[in-house]
């Protein structure tokens, strides 16, 4: 691996999703080696020794201010170099980020699995997040049946597209299971042909679900995944656990998000999408 020079970029997080942002006016040559060096959680890069090391990945975000509302387009490069269709907490920072530039408080986000549109209230951020698929070809599955809570290596779960696949298990309690024991099995199961995220449900008691996620290209937990945050609300009222078309509170790790999934129409996904600090990277390239 070799260096070629640094790059500015700014780290926001999402209820404790967090990425590395970069303008992709700035050239990096080698994006998969860039997230994968600099995203690491005990080699990347750190905005001081107090703070956790790496990210969930980074936005590389390309704003079109001519536009009305302006328009960014996001592509994120995971911790493994894989780039993710859609990411629900990177739309909101891609917002944020754009927003900050432009004084606008609406943008539209273009990201491989669609355009977005954004509304945002102080940090505060609400994303349009398409309409969830359970379609066998949408998840995609190697059946063309849907997979409605059924065990798959271990694990009850549902699975629905939403920007990416996820495997959503309903449980007691989130914390009485070993993510990262069983995730792996369920994210990697021939069923599905381009592997899942694996999250986990349990009741909040207020109406709401608690949520965990093992995320595909991190390949690990995250404190935060908005695609799961709706992933969870579109399973449950499948299986019959919610119903109507309010918002349901969802929880991860990290903080509350506003999940909204309607009978008909794009689900919406908000909470806070907060700066904290921006720094140099150096430019990393592999040496082939």
């Amino acid at each position: 691996m070799s260096v070629l020079n640094t790059v500015p970029f700014e780290k926001f997080h999402g209820t404790g999703n967090d990425f590395f942002v970069v303008d992709a006016d700035d050239p990096v040559p080698d994006r998969p080696a860039f997230a994968r060096t600099h995203c690491d959680r005990e080699a990347g890069i750190t905005l001081n020794e107090s703070e956790r090391r790496g990210a969930d990945g980074v936005l590389f975000l390309a704003l079109e201010s001519r536009y009305d509302p302006p328009r960014v387009v996001m592509t994120l490069v995971q911790p493994d170099g894989s780039v993710a269709a859609m990411c629900g907490n990177g739309a909101r920072v891609a917002a944020a980020w754009a927003a900050e530039r432009t004084g606008t408080n609406e943008v539209m986000i273009d990201t491989p699995a669609g355009t977005r549109r954004a509304s945002l209230d102080g940090t505060d951020v609400t994303v349009e997040m398409g309409a969830p698929s359970f379609a066998p070809r949408d998840v995609p599955l190697a059946s063309d049946d849907e997979l409605v809570d059924t065990e798959v290596e271990g694990l009850t779960v549902t699975a629905v597209n939403t920007g990416v696949p996820h495997a959503v298990a309903f449980v007691d309690d989130v914390d009485d299971v070993d993510l990262e024991s069983v995730a792996p099995a369920v994210r990697h199961a021939p069923v599905f042909t381009e592997g899942a995220n694996v999250t986990l449900a349990s009741p909040d008691g207020e109406g709401g679900f608690r949520q965990r996620t093992f995320e595909r290209g991190v390949e690990g937990e995250t404190q935060s995944c908005g695609t799961g945050a709706v992933a969870v609300v579109a399973a449950a009222k499948r299986l019959g656990h919610v119903s109507g078309d309010d918002p349901v509170t969802v929880t991860p790790p990290g903080g509350a998000l506003s999940v909204t999934v309607p009978d008909e129409g794009s689900a919406l996904l908000g909470g806070p999408a907060v700066y904290e600090g921006d720094g140099e990277a150096d430019i990393v390239f592999r040496e082939r």
